[in-house]
């Protein structure tokens, strides 16, 4: 039989096979042997221990289009990235890193900013100038009043989607305003330290329409580019693109004189804090290949 793996917790393997219904499984040895780890979202050949209790084991993953690490999961179509407006503040920095784990897989990217009615308009105004050009659909929604919740649901039909975003910033809440079958837990913020708890604990597929799933996955506050060289790092800042006419060429567009990337910063042409974080990441990348060396 061939399935989908739908959720897994602990080493069991939710699949749900059409027309059959949701077995209970687990990985053969081979894969541990192997190194590879089934991810929710792996189409799988699996067969059956128990049809009366819905039991199998999975025997092999079939080929994945794209795998992502932060949520560890498989086969998605794009990546709806939840961040909040305030309560928490935006992590703008984790933001621009958890873009380029997308964008490197060729995986479209809608940044999704909740909890607008904490907001003034030009708080919105400001956020909206900083990734208007990013290359990135850009939405704002309330879960608590429905603001925006219609354009998401939009965006989302016929494509599995997964959910990703620090904790505390509403994904559990916006999932329920999308579906109305199933109302998932939802945490407070802590007052003491102004982040979400976990309410999320594994990632999960969950049908919201025909043919549209999305892929909640736990919250989580850090995140490390990967694959990635500080050389290769300008190619994912789509700002930059029509301002390379460096003097110097390669060009790293922080110490070199007359450079194109930085005269449009200094012009307004560049969000100056889309290019300080491109600053940060390069010098990450570039410190870390010098340790890996």
């Amino acid at each position: 039989m061939q399935g989908r793996i739908v959720k897994g917790i602990a080493g069991f393997y939710d699949v749900y096979v059409e027309g059959t219904g949701t077995y209970v499984c687990k990985a053969k040895g081979i894969f541990r042997k192997d190194q590879q780890k089934p991810l929710v979202g792996d189409y799988v050949t699996l067969r059956s221990l128990s049809e009366q209790d819905m039991e199998g084991s999975i025997t092999g993953i079939l080929p994945r289009r794209n795998e992502l690490v932060r949520p560890q999961v498989a086969n998605v179509d794009q990546t709806l990235l939840i961040f909040a407006l305030k309560s928490p503040l935006p992590n703008y920095l984790l933001l621009d890193k958890l873009m380029l784990q997308y964008l490197q897989q060729d995986i479209r990217v809608l940044l999704c900013f909740n909890k607008e009615d904490l907001v003034d308009d030009k708080d919105v105004q400001a956020v909206r100038r900083i990734y208007q050009n990013s290359g990135c659909e850009i939405l704002f929604t309330s879960a608590v009043n429905g603001e925006g919740i219609e354009d998401v649901r939009a965006l989302l039909q016929g494509k599995t989607t997964a959910v990703a975003g620090p904790s505390g910033v509403g994904k559990s809440s916006i999932i329920n305003c999308l579906q109305s079958f199933r109302q998932m837990e939802t945490g407070e913020i802590s007052r003491k330290v102004a982040r979400g708890r976990h309410t999320t604990r594994h990632s999960e597929i969950i049908p919201i329409a025909a043919e549209t799933y999305i892929m909640d996955t736990p919250g989580f506050t850090s995140y490390d580019v990967t694959g990635l060289t500080c050389e290769q790092l300008q190619d994912y800042y789509e700002e930059f693109q029509d301002h390379l006419n460096c003097r110097f060429q390669p060009c790293s567009h922080i110490h070199e004189p007359d450079c194109g990337v930085k005269l449009a910063v200094e012009a307004g042409e560049i969000p100056k804090e889309r290019y300080d974080h491109y600053t940060e990441i390069y010098l990450e990348l570039k410190d870390k290949a010098k340790h890996n060396y």
